[in-house]
């Protein structure tokens, strides 16, 4: 009966979707109130019906009710119960369901929120957001059903992937979709600003929000992908620039250009038409990432589906609303004329060429990551894109722009002097040098990689320093504690950018690599630390048989670490996964990986030191921890500048 309740549900959110996406825009463009106001209601009862729908579907996991479809091929009663609830959307139907929970959430959000919108405005996103809501909808209850079930009830189910079972993998999926369903508010406010033809200073307040909070979002999401590919995978990397990596990584560089390209249509009402394609094209590449997940057209260890039909249910997907939107843009475009003028230095020329270069970027990305299937398409030919592309074509805009953003921070709006600009730089511009000039003295071999990329990340974060040190004037330190949450959050997200630089590039040119085979009792030296390998045992868990190490390791003859690597088998789908041991440090990482016996005796064993290891995520989460604070920011929230913003929308009432 509870598959049944989450199936009627999921029926009447779809039909709930569909009138809240013809009535309150019919409304709208007739001027009925009774029909303009039906959008808000609407929305949170599609919300409430999707909740139902996903709480029957996490009862039927959490019980491990086998005549469930879905249950039994991603569950099983041994398994422990964090990997029961995330199994809900660790697979293609459960995680296409927890999507369209999370779209229907931003949507209630907007309606409750953003209760001083324009009434019309919002009844035209929120009707824009039920479209979406409604295709994604029809795509699970005719292709994607998670509440089949099964003639017979089997006594046990075939387990979730080994794979996602991991704290890092339980919680990456929620916070990608937020981010990547969060765009779909700027997508939303895109087109009812288009059918109003109506953007201005209002509206990108209104819209910097939400962009804002799935950036935040898409950040956390990327970098706990990223740390559960670190440690569980055992190959020691960060980022492979695999496909699905690439599709969350795209709609990341584009949300960042449209933040940046939002602050320029509030203050200047310019880039207006620019900002509205950007609003379209992130959640664009967020519906690009969708079908490149569950199509089957590119192969990855993220892929949840390899279905055709499926793949191209979302493409048509893609194409009716991305090439909806572009149709209103081209026939809208040249009613946004923009109003302010600006020289090319200054702080519009700046956020240009931030723009750009972003923009350029996550284009690169996207050539990299389709034209493997486009050669094979075309030419019937079989290639491989791999890291080395992308770092060397990527590699270019991330170093000019780290090199503008601290200069963008400072310079006046409208038009500015390269020489005033520099004055509050200066003491940025000696850290970065002094940095440089100590990494190229350490450096074994004099890494240009090291030098550049540390001197590039101190030049951000002591630019970020800079920027703050200056907003405070004459008045003293303890004007900086009354600045505003947004620049304190803006500082805080430009220095953590600075951290992950230095992370990255020192990590990369300076790491230790050691494979070899390894006898019990056996010690070797690997970078001045000597591992030894006391001992292998079988243990049982609760759903694997593991093979755990203990490795000692010293230095200098005193005792750094006592670390316990493991190679796990899951019985039920009979697949190996690797559990590396970490000694995580300030300035480095002690990584140990066991892996398989060998027949001349012994045991396979991976040693890495990995300096700077922790910077990385240690940098994002301030990149994130930035934007929370200037999402709290009174000015920024959701809702705040109502007042302004619906004195100037008013008149298209």
């Amino acid at each position: 009966m509870n598959a049944e309740i989450g199936h009627f549900a999921l029926i009447l959110a779809f039909a709930v979707a569909l009138f809240q996406m013809i009535v309150p825009m019919i409304g709208a463009a007739r001027g009925w109130s009774g029909w303009i106001d039906s959008a808000r209601p609407a929305a949170i009862a599609q919300l409430g019906l999707i909740a139902i729908s996903f709480v029957a579907l996490t009862i039927s996991f959490v019980t491990s009710d086998f005549s469930v479809l879905l249950v039994y091929e991603n569950s099983h009663t041994a398994k422990p119960m964090i990997y029961k609830i995330s199994g809900v959307w660790g697979n293609h139907e459960g995680s296409m369901l927890l999507w369209v929970l999370i779209l229907a959430l931003f949507g209630a959000a907007a309606a409750i929120f953003d209760a001083n919108l324009p009434p019309r405005l919002r009844a035209r996103v929120l009707s824009v957001q039920a479209a979406i809501g409604a295709a994604f909808l029809a795509f699970i209850l005719f292709t994607s059903n998670p509440f089949l079930r099964l003639d017979s009830a089997p006594f046990n189910g075939r387990d979730l992937n080994p794979l996602l079972q991991d704290p890092g993998l339980a919680f990456h999926p929620p916070f990608l979709y937020l981010g990547y369903v969060g765009l779909s508010m700027a997508f939303s406010f895109a087109v009812a600003a288009l059918i109003e033809g109506r953007v201005d200073a209002a509206w990108a307040r209104w819209v910097r929000p939400w962009t804002l909070a799935a950036w935040v979002f898409l950040t956390i999401g990327i970098a706990l992908g990223s740390w559960w590919a670190y440690y569980e995978l055992g190959w020691g990397g960060f980022w492979f620039w695999d496909p699905v990596e690439n599709a969350s990584f795209m709609p990341w560089l584009l949300a960042a250009a449209l933040l940046h390209s939002a602050i320029v249509v509030e203050k200047r009402e310019v880039l207006k038409s620019w900002t509205i394609l950007l609003a379209i094209m992130a959640f664009g590449f967020s519906l690009i990432g969708t079908f490149i997940v569950r199509s089957g057209v590119i192969t990855s260890v993220h892929s949840f589906a390899n279905d055709p039909e499926r793949g191209v249910f979302i493409l048509a997907i893609l194409a009716l609303f991305v090439g909806g939107a572009l149709t209103i843009f081209a026939a809208r475009a040249g009613s946004m004329q923009a109003k302010g003028v600006f020289a090319p230095l200054s702080r519009e020329g700046a956020l240009v060429l931030n723009n750009i270069l972003l923009a350029v970027s996550a284009f690169v990305v996207f050539i990299g990551t389709v034209w493997p299937l486009v050669a094979e398409l075309l030419w019937d030919r079989k290639l491989s894109v791999g890291p080395p592309f992308f770092e060397k074509a990527f590699t270019p805009f991330m170093i000019v722009l780290a090199l503008v953003l601290p200069l963008g921070a400072i310079i006046p709006w409208k038009r500015g002097r390269m020489g005033r600009v520099l004055v509050p730089l200066r003491g940025a511009l000696i850290f970065a040098a002094a940095v440089m000039l100590l990494v190229f003295a350490v450096s074994t071999g004099h890494s240009a990689l090291a030098v550049l990329g540390a001197g590039l990340g101190s030049w951000l974060i002591a630019g970020a320093a800079a920027d703050l040190w200056q907003r405070k004037g004459n008045s003293g330190p303890s004007r900086l504690a009354r600045l505003p949450r947004a620049d304190w959050g803006r500082v805080l997200a430009h220095a953590g950018l600075g951290v992950t630089f230095i992370g990255v590039s020192l990590l990369m040119a300076w790491q230790v690599e050691d494979i070899r085979v390894a006898q019990i009792g056996e010690t070797f030296e690997v970078a001045g630390y000597d591992v030894t390998l006391e001992s292998v045992e079988d243990i049982h868990g609760p759903n694997y048989v593991s093979t755990i190490a203990a490795m000692r390791v010293e230095r200098d003859g005193r005792m750094v670490a006592m670390l316990h690597p493991e190679k796990r088998v899951y019985p039920v789908q009979a697949m190996p996964t690797t559990e590396a041991a970490i000694q995580s440090g300030l300035f480095r990482d002690l990584y140990l990986v066991i892996g398989d016996p060998q027949q001349g005796g012994g045991w396979a064993v991976r040693t890495y030191i990995k300096p700077f290891a922790g910077w990385i995520w240690l940098g994002s989460a301030l990149m994130a921890l930035g934007g929370l604070i200037s999402l709290s920011d009174r000015r920024y929230r959701v809702g705040a500048g109502a007042a302004r913003g619906a004195a100037l929308a008013r008149p298209a009432e």
